[in-house]
């Protein structure tokens, strides 16, 4: 059932943006994970295998209704987080990094401002949770409240998590977080960042475009 070419796309395509991540340094080693959602189950990457060498077959299946293992062996440690957004959001896929900008400012940040108007394409001011052991439900939670209007959010002292409709917008979501993280951290190198309002983004979001 899970070894059909639907599956088996998804899963070629969840290992070529873990490769990717590797190349843009968003994660290194075994670090960060991804997922996709099909129906009723999500297709996730396996805990401690190196992106580039990890098969197909490698990539597991789980339920997103009850965490129940139908394919592969050993799922991500942070299976239950991606599960937590699934089930509350409309996600289609989920990408976990460990990018270094935001790992930083998250060891010293309560929430990214919005230093520039691409913070519309995340839904606004990217939250920072409090920090909880990775793979509990703990961390889980913290996760999913951080996301409630938003498709990211930081974990302290950890990393980041971003959610899009397809695993494309999810990816590409991840990476302008590292990108707003970085040009924040240089704002304030030079001085007190000038920072975006609520309308302002609002705008932004209304004109429906992020790029021109």
């Amino acid at each position: 059932m899970f070894d059909g070419p639907e599956f088996r796309q998804v899963r070629e395509d969840i290992i070529a943006f873990g490769r990717r991540a590797v190349r843009d340094e968003l994660v290194s080693g075994t670090a960060g994970n991804f997922s996709v959602r099909i129906g009723d189950v999500m297709a996730i990457t396996p805990s401690s295998v190196a992106y580039a060498v990890m098969e197909p077959g490698e990539v597991c299946v789980v339920r997103v209704s009850d965490g129940t293992l139908e394919s592969g062996t050993r799922p991500s440690s942070e299976t239950r987080m991606h599960l937590a957004v699934y089930a509350g959001s409309a996600a289609g896929a989920v990408v976990h990094t460990h990018s270094r900008v935001v790992v930083a400012l998250s060891s010293v940040l309560d929430v990214l401002p919005a230093v520039h108007y691409a913070m519309a394409r995340l839904g606004g001011p990217v939250r920072v949770v409090p920090y909880a052991r990775f793979g509990t439900d703990q961390l889980a939670t913290l996760a999913a409240t951080g996301l409630e209007g938003r498709s990211a959010v930081i974990l302290r002292n950890h990393g980041a998590l971003t959610y899009g409709a397809t695993l494309v917008e999810a990816y590409e979501r991840a990476v302008t977080l590292e990108w707003l993280a970085s040009v924040f951290w240089h704002a304030q190198l030079l001085g007190t960042p000038k920072l975006l309002d609520e309308r302002q983004l609002a705008e932004v979001a209304a004109a429906g475009s992020y790029r021109h």
